[in-house]
């Protein structure tokens, strides 16, 4: 159980650094763990930390955000409207092997002798680097470095610099650049339903494959998904070492090897340029044409050119989105704090790699840093990560709610095929129809449509992007509210209130219930929003009006029964207990016997049964707290502390979307202990590998949670109804300065939270007005600092 633990930061693993992951020595140990930590990627193309070399690896991974194969989904017991293709995304061309044989010796961290070794994942130029001096079988010394990068700026983009220099001996030198497709995957045969699937055959299909002196292209196609890549590398090599090369090709391989005739002290530096490319619709032809474009810009341009402008991104993603942590006193704690900012920062810098560039495509619940889950999207990007990219990135929210609307057709045909009008977001998905096997824990979950009404909704609140909601998003609230007038009846035996039956709520270990409480308060929210929508574009947007009711064929008699709807809208409640129950069976069920349950049986689904789970009163995921702290503004501080006393003790962390929420209503609630406790184990997910499951890719939407932990939970932050509020409490145990920026209509406010007073300066733009607790303040550019008190829990 994840946060039954007290944890620290791995000082022993990492050591303290507030803008670096640091490897120290080569831990064979952790190789799958280090692959994921030390993942670069920028939303659209991502691999993992493997070493150059080409191995040793658990997982060799390089991934592009939405390129993927399908294949049919087998049931054994087949049933009406159950999904029928699954979508994997594949590992694609590996791009990143540089091999060297030094006096035809190859380098190969395993049997290497070391005198060096440090690897960093660098956080303020978004690179990977590593140096290291390797001691060869006949004693001559070589250094080696390189730093990897994948563009922020220039999607398709991705370079190698590679520095080999002899220290203390002449030497031939062998450097052999290479590209490999189709290569194998290696997984345990453990069963896990979260790991990816295995093809067994080939996956990517020769199309063409050239080389021109030192550049390769070698294009392939999947054979189902009809999707096309290409992958073209090209090289510059500088010394004044003697020195030759040739290059080699076929179908699945490339290959540029350089022979140096190296000497002490003379430096060999190749740099290696990447491109990919992928695409629906275009020839080998002209997808092959497009990757040497940007190869050429880019050889032209230079390594160097590339890392300024990696590092000047950086620069202005930091600038609106470093959340720190600075302790006051400057003793035996100081040491803890930088941990915990190196911490913050490395999930803040995924969640960056994850989603900066991904543009046309969703972000997969690993981002791209492994194949687990398929490299589907989920309703978390929605809950968990869109209210870090609505406040900080506000253009990469609004490519994320583009994509969801480019689904609306999927979603329509997924709706009819379940007999229910509008329109029904998938679970899960790569291309926008549903590819879970599992109904009860997937198709079910209706939750997602108002999820994504919900992160529409905060997003327009936050930016003012009106145009967004009548271009797009009115259509999709038209859509998603008909569902819920279709799915929902008036009950008689519940006082004709409106209730939703066989649903599954975010807690997959209570699957097919009725009126699950997270889903009704949801669908209400959702419900309302549509008719509030559509109300204000009849009346004040005439022109836009007419396009939507020609685009849905809406009747304005609709508007009336979704309002009504959520107004009669049935929310569980238990007088005796006075919490809302998760859903009308809940109470019912006989708890979990968690003391008799062995520790390593954790996550529940992998040791039992799922009817051994939904037939007890146990949670894999928050469900009723993650209500409460979305829609905050509709409980009380102690319906709050009441439910989340109730539900603490049965949630059993088995999912990582728990924990950061948990914090959160922790410190809402003012139970400081649990909301640092279960903060650090949010925090440390992935550094300290809480679940143990680091291996296949980080957690990305427990990393977005992290943010609202900080800003939400510590910060106080609020935005009931789009109006931009903060009550900060100070924790007598807790001696550290919070300072996060927001950016709320294009303009940048920064809160400093001190033990004794909280610091609101207006860092951008001209005026903004905020609430301190019930008071309101208007920051100007010519006032932008406002000092108040903080109240202590």
């Amino acid at each position: 159980m994840i946060h039954h633990e007290p944890l620290r930061p791995p000082s022993h693993d990492y050591p303290a650094d507030e803008w670096n992951i640091i490897e120290k020595g080569y831990h064979p140990e952790f190789l799958a763990q280090l692959e994921t930590v030390m993942a670069v990627g920028n939303g659209y193309l991502g691999m993992r930390g493997c070493p150059e070399e080409g191995g040793p690896n658990a997982e060799n991974a390089t991934l592009i955000n939405g390129f993927y194969e399908t294949w049919p989904i087998v049931y054994g017991e087949d049933a009406y409207g159950f999904a029928k293709t699954g979508q994997t995304i594949c590992n694609v061309t590996n791009s990143k092997i540089i091999k060297l044989f030094v006096d035809d010796e190859p380098f190969w961290l395993p049997h290497a002798t070391l005198k060096h070794y440090e690897r960093r994942l660098n956080m303020k130029s978004g690179t990977l680097d590593r140096e290291l001096i390797w001691e060869t079988p006949a004693g001559k010394h070589v250094s080696i470095t390189s730093r990897r990068l994948i563009s922020f700026v220039h999607r398709h983009v991705a370079a190698i610099s590679y520095r080999v220099t002899l220290l203390n001996a002449e030497a031939s030198i062998v450097i052999s650049s290479e590209m490999a497709t189709n290569e194998l995957n290696v997984r345990t045969n453990q069963f896990d339903p979260r790991q990816a699937r295995v093809f067994s055959g080939r996956v990517l299909h020769g199309r063409a494959n050239y080389s021109r002196d030192r550049r390769i292209v070698l294009c392939h196609a999947t054979e189902r998904s009809r999707l096309t890549l290409t992958c073209a590398t090209d090289h510059k090599l500088e010394t004044a070492c003697p020195h030759a090369y040739k290059a080699v090709h076929n179908e699945d391989f490339g290959q540029v090897a350089f022979t140096v005739e190296a000497k002490p002290d003379c430096p060999i530096h190749l740099t290696k340029y990447i491109v990919y490319h992928t695409s629906h619709t275009a020839s080998p032809e002209e997808l092959c044409g497009r990757a040497e474009w940007a190869l050429d810009r880019t050889t032209a341009q230079g390594f160097e050119r590339l890392l300024a402008a990696q590092e000047n991104y950086l620069d202005d993603f930091w600038h609106h989105s470093d959340v720190q942590v600075k302790d006051i006193r400057e003793d035996r704690a100081k040491r803890t704090t930088i941990e915990i900012q190196q911490a913050i920062r490395f999930n803040l810098f995924h969640i960056l790699q994850a989603s900066a560039c991904a543009d046309d495509e969703g972000v997969p619940a690993k981002g791209l840093t492994g194949q687990s889950y398929e490299g589907h999207y989920f309703w978390d990007a929605e809950i968990y990560l869109l209210p870090f990219l609505i406040y900080t990135s506000p253009r990469i929210a609004r490519n994320l709610l583009t994509f969801r609307y480019k689904m609306l057709p999927q979603a329509r045909a997924r709706a009819k095929e379940l007999d229910q009008r509008g329109a029904m977001f998938p679970w899960r998905t790569i291309n926008g129809e549903e590819a879970s096997a599992y109904y009860a824990a997937g198709t079910a979950q209706y939750h997602i449509n108002a999820d994504i009404m919900y992160a529409l909704r905060k997003y327009v609140e936050a930016t003012g992007d009106e145009q967004f909601l009548w271009d797009y998003g009115a259509e999709m609230l038209v859509e998603t509210a008909r569902l819920w007038l279709d799915l929902g009846f008036y009950s008689d035996a519940k006082g004709g209130k409106f209730c939703i039956n066989a649903v599954t709520g975010p807690d997959e270990y209570n699957t097919v219930v009725n009126n699950n409480a997270y889903t009704n308060l949801m669908a209400r929210e959702n419900l309302r929003f549509a008719a509030r929508t559509v109300d204000d574009l009849r009346a004040g947007e005439p022109e836009a009006y007419s396009v939507l009711v020609h685009k849905t064929a809406l009747e304005h008699s609709e508007v009336a029964a979704w309002a009504r709807a959520a107004e009669h809208m049935y929310v569980p409640y238990d007088e005796r207990l006075k919490i809302i129950p998760q859903d009308d069976s809940f109470l019912d069920k006989e708890p979990w016997d968690f003391r008799s349950t062995p520790r390593d049986h954790y996550p529940l689904l992998r040791f039992y049964h799922p009817l051994n789970i939904y037939r007890k009163q146990v949670i894999k995921q928050t469900d009723v707290i993650l209500a409460m702290f979305l829609l905050g503004d509709a409980f009380s501080t102690e319906t709050k502390k009441r439910n989340f006393d109730f539900y603490d003790p049965l949630t059993t962390g088995d999912s990582s979307l728990s924990t950061c929420v948990e914090a959160i209503i922790a410190a809402q609630a003012g139970d400081m202990e649990k909301a640092v406790r279960y903060g650090m184990a949010a925090l440390l997910m992935d550094l300290a590998d809480v679940g143990g499951n680091v291996k296949d890719g980080c957690h990305i939407a427990s990393m977005g949670g992290i943010w609202m932990l900080l800003t939400y939970g510590f910060g106080g932050m609020r935005d009931d109804g789009g109006k931009l509020s903060f009550r900060p409490r100070r924790a007598p145990q807790v001696n550290a300065i919070l300072r996060f920026p927001v950016m709320y209509r294009g303009q940048m406010l920064e809160v400093e939270i001190r033990q004794e007073k909280v610091e609101y300066t207006l860092r951008e733009g001209k005026s903004l007005v905020i609430r301190h607790e019930t008071e309101e303040i208007q920051l100007t550019r010519e006032h932008p600092l406002a000092v108040r008190p903080v109240s202590k829990w």
